[in-house]
């Protein structure tokens, strides 16, 4: 586990970065995955908009799923990076 200075820097540098200029440079297939139920990271301001922002961008919502869906929904996560790499 990280320690709580490691955490809080983290969650600093994150909320304090603009990534938007980046994401639009982006030019390689890219899949966006998010949980429509994220309480954390909400959906509508951050993984739809970056479908959005992101060229060639592949969106896939887990329906209820929350911020930590690769444990709740790992089994449909799986088969949409599997699915996804093979189409490339």
């Amino acid at each position: 586990l990280a320690s709580l200075k490691g955490t809080i820097d983290c969650v600093t540098a994150f909320a304090e970065t603009d990534f938007r200029p980046d994401m639009a440079k982006l030019d390689v297939p890219t899949l966006v995955i998010h949980g429509s139920n994220d309480q954390i990271v909400p959906f509508e301001t951050t993984g739809k908009l970056a479908a959005e922002m992101i060229k060639n961008a592949t969106l896939k919502v887990y329906d209820n799923a929350p911020h930590g869906f690769a444990l709740t929904h790992q089994d449909q996560l799986n088969e949409d990076l599997l699915a996804f790499v093979k189409s490339l």
